[in-house]
């Protein structure tokens, strides 16, 4: 292994497209070699887009390649265990877009095959990388706000467009596994702590069978997580931490630039005073995908957010949906 990390893209997706391909191009230990659509024609645009050598219209062929070191997985989540589970087998490391898996099972199966084969398998949470998020971690670990007692949270964004992949059951489309995941995954990341009672109320979508809202109530130790989720709502996304002594405000907590600037609010309740803690210029793709390269080359122990965090959230989100 050399000291960049050769990437092959199996799809086209709007996130590759957008944002983690970009990022991969841009990183300092990464580049992406070759991509793959069924349709040729859309992975030869994506490939000139993205200064990219190779295209074909095989995922096979990516991973069978000589010339790709890990494979990063964007396609529709009913998907993602399959060809995370092909590229394992075929000798390649792979990132996979978040939820990695459709049940814990899947998840447990992939941990097992991770350990067989010695490769690295992570999923591509990347808020996990986001500095606004060891800021809050370190304030609440550091008493700022004093006693933890409520964590509320949003995300929502508006497609009833029934020709869209998150609109289709069949692919793993619905709202909890889209964007549910992010209120589940920062609560966690924020705290180190995990759930023991998991409430929900969904709201099915009659035309699609998807979840188009859902309301959640977590009990951690010590505090309540508390969010709703929804895929026809105006666009908003937020995270409060409320304590006994204070309270922080995540503004933008999982796609700063997209939904605002990426800062931190802090009162304090006894002064009545305010600091705002701001976050800019910062990708957190691209220090996801340089966190992931460094493992495989041997830079690091191991992912910032792992295949066992991955578990843990997917357990959560079993519970939601269930």
């Amino acid at each position: 292994m050399t000291d960049r990390v050769r990437w092959g893209v199996l799809g086209a997706a709007k996130i590759a497209n957008n944002f983690v391909v970009p990022a991969l191009q841009r990183s300092r230990n990464g580049r992406v070699t070759m991509v793959a659509s069924r349709d040729l024609a859309r992975a030869q645009a994506f490939a000139t887009k993205h200064d990219i050598a190779r295209v074909s219209a095989s995922y096979e062929e990516v991973i069978a390649s000589q010339d790709v070191d890990a494979i990063y997985i964007p396609l529709p989540t009913a998907s993602h265990f399959e060809w995370c589970k092909k590229a394992l087998l075929g000798g390649k490391h792979v990132l996979c877009e978040k939820p990695i898996a459709m049940n814990t099972a899947e998840v447990e199966e992939l941990i097992a095959l991770r350990d067989q084969t010695g490769l690295v398998c992570g999923e591509a949470f990347m808020v996990a990388h986001h500095p606004q998020w060891a800021y809050v971690r370190d304030s609440l670990a550091q008493g700022l706000i004093g006693e933890l007692k409520l964590v509320e949270g949003s995300f929502t964004y508006f497609n009833d467009d029934p020709g869209a992949l998150k609109n289709n059951l069949a692919l793993g489309g619905g709202g909890v596994r889209d964007i549910g995941v992010y209120p589940v995954v920062t609560a966690r990341l924020a705290t180190g702590l995990e759930p023991d009672r998991i409430q929900s109320e969904i709201v099915l979508d009659p035309r699609f069978g998807t979840d188009r809202f859902a309301r959640c109530v977590a009990d951690f130790p010590g505090f309540t997580l508390s969010f709703y989720c929804g895929t026809q709502m105006a666009r908003r996304q937020h995270m409060m931490f409320h304590g006994t002594k204070g309270w922080l405000s995540v503004d933008a907590p999982f796609n700063p630039g997209s939904y605002g600037p990426a800062k931190v609010r802090h009162r304090r309740d006894a002064t009545g005073s305010e600091h705002t803690q701001e976050f800019s210029d910062v990708d957190q793709y691209q220090a996801m995908v340089e966190d992931f390269s460094n493992t495989v080359i041997g830079g690091t122990a191991g992912l910032v957010f792992s295949l066992e965090s991955s578990l843990a959230n997917q357990r959560v989100i079993d519970q939601i949906l269930r």
